[in-house]
């Protein structure tokens, strides 16, 4: 994989200190996968495919099927995350999380049930267990002809599949090769923070597909470059929106998951987004801490290891400040894409040099 360069390699500073790969996956054992899908148009077929699926993984290729500790916040509902009802009320979920566009949550869905059910046949053969996948997705049909369906079960499978730890690529990759930021070409992005606390280390890993906001409202490290960034503008009103993945090794009990998943909306709003009326900007945040068997086979009484709650304060600031930096990631590996719709319309990827010049010049006053 070649890394693209990501918004601390062109000049860009954050707060907080980044785990070894600044990625979700610098939580122990999580994975990820994807698969990106550009195809030219086919006449009677399809406009033009640029679309994809992401998979992340949450306790990797392991062999046993374990729940995760969760939690869910719908700032802006206008979208989708399929499994939020069973996290709200269960507090966990098994298996994996997946990204990609908004006609294609079913077919992904039902590989995931496919998969898991393949993966983990015995308990299937012998429990009356059920999947609910956990797909997330936002709309990319200005850059792909999103009602082809283009995404298969294969696309599912292969992001499934392909799951690794270490460096994640980001920009126009998986879930977000159709995906624009701030009406710049937008996509899949990453970072992560170390927190001390309690005299332990822990990983807090996010990973977004960004598809939000418009171009007036862009700021970057607290300087309004949208508004000095007119180029190249895509529509009148915020399109699109934004999933957030936010994962810690941290053991964090459900209705802690679910404020850390609150401040996740903080972390965009840092980037300038007011949470526009069409844009759905929904958060998952998970534990993979307290691994314990799943419920079917679980103790009739767990035993659970938690920070209190005077502990948070470090995962907050943590999960403002890598949200923040995972958009501005996205959007700096991206790259160029046309548009199918309106047919033609060139969606730019942010002029580094041109972004940091006025970053500086900002600085300088």
């Amino acid at each position: 994989m070649t890394q693209k360069p990501r918004a601390r390699d062109i000049g860009l500073s954050f707060d907080g200190t980044p785990g070894p790969c600044n990625a979700i996956t610098d939580v122990p054992g999580i994975t990820v996968g994807y698969a990106t899908v550009i195809e030219d148009a086919v006449p009677g077929i399809h406009a033009g495919l640029c679309t994809g699926v992401t998979a992340i993984l949450p306790r990797g290729q392991s062999g046993d099927i374990e729940p995760v500790w969760a939690g869910v916040h719908s700032f802006n509902g206008n979208g989708e995350l399929t499994g939020s009802h069973h996290i709200q009320d269960m507090g966990w979920f098994m298996g994996p999380v997946l990204l990609t566009n908004s006609h294609s949550v079913g077919i992904v869905s039902h590989a995931a049930v496919g998969w898991m059910i393949e993966r983990y046949a015995d308990t299937f053969a012998t429990d009356h267990m059920w999947c609910l996948p956990v797909v997330g997705e936002t709309y990319d049909g200005v850059l792909n002809d999103i009602n082809a369906r283009g995404v298969t079960e294969a696309h599912a499978l292969e992001a499934l599949n392909s799951a690794a730890p270490g460096a994640v690529a980001e920009g126009n990759v998986g879930g977000g090769t159709g995906m624009i930021a701030y009406e710049f070409k937008g996509g899949t992005g990453t970072a992560s923070r170390r927190i001390d606390v309690a005299g332990r280390t822990y990983h807090l890993g996010v990973m977004v597909q960004a598809n939000h906001g418009t171009r007036d409202w862009l700021e970057i490290s607290g300087v309004p470059v949208g508004r000095e960034m007119r180029d190249d503008l895509v529509y009148p009103s915020d399109l699109g929106s934004i999933i957030v993945v936010i994962a810690t090794d941290a053991p964090l009990l459900p209705h802690q998951l679910d404020r850390v998943a609150r401040r996740g909306s903080i972390g965009i709003g840092r980037n300038g987004t007011k949470g526009g009326n069409n844009s759905g900007d929904i958060f998952l945040a998970f534990s993979t801490a307290n691994p314990q068997k799943n419920p079917w086979h679980a103790p009739d009484v767990m035993t659970l290891e938690a920070l209190k709650d005077t502990h948070l304060d470090g995962f907050y600031a943590a999960t403002v400040q890598a949200t923040e930096e995972a958009v501005i990631n996205a959007m700096v590996a991206a790259t160029d894409r046309i548009a199918v719709k309106p047919k033609g319309h060139k969606v730019r990827a942010i002029d580094h040099v041109r972004l940091m010049d006025i970053v500086r010049g900002y600085r300088r006053t």
